[in-house]
């Protein structure tokens, strides 16, 4: 796995061990087993936002930090400049990037998603997490599922839904595709 899965992980054991809380509770929360989550603590396997957006809401502990390491400071306003916003690549597939990591105590993640292009006999990895989420395709096409419904997504289409249902994404026609993603 990459460092940057790695550097999540090891702040998650963190946070277990500072919370002094025990597999078994966090695995309860990421609704998995103790050994899943054990895998995920080992940097070994991908962490889906999914997972860590159960943990973030569990604990009070903000997303963003869990993803980038960097504790939000402002209140009043946060200011993201374009290609500047923290970044993390979870897979070779999947890229997000915070627009506003800074601002503490969010009701909401924004973040810049590029999935890139995978083989069309891969399928679509399928995550939950608590909540909303709101996606607006900017450039590209991408093949949403929700809930086992198929959705082709082209640029400037926008789709809010029940965050709850599996979903995941795949982008078409062998190009990548950028959309902005709220999770609320």
């Amino acid at each position: 796995m990459n460092e940057e899965i790695k550097q999540i992980a090891e702040r998650l054991k963190g946070l277990r061990d500072v919370l002094e809380i025990s597999v078994g509770e966090v695995a309860e929360v990421c609704k998995i087993s103790p050994d899943e989550y054990l895998k995920i603590e080992s940097g070994t396997v991908d962490i889906s936002v999914s997972i860590l957006h159960r943990i973030s809401q569990a604990y009070e502990v903000e997303l963003t930090t869990l993803m980038f390491g960097d504790e939000p400071k402002m209140s009043s306003y946060f200011v993201t400049r374009k290609s500047k916003g923290i970044s993390v690549e979870r897979t070779k597939a999947y890229k997000y990037q915070s627009l506003a990591a800074g601002f503490s105590k969010r009701k909401a993640d924004p973040f810049m998603v590029t999935v890139h292009p995978k083989p069309d006999s891969e399928s679509v990895y399928l995550n939950t997490h608590t909540g909303q989420e709101y996606n607006y395709v900017i450039c590209g096409r991408m093949l949403l599922q929700i809930n086992g419904k198929e959705i082709i997504l082209e640029e400037g289409d926008s789709i809010y839904f029940n965050s709850e249902l599996p979903h995941g994404m795949k982008a078409l026609d062998g190009k990548e595709v950028k959309f902005l993603a709220i999770i609320l």
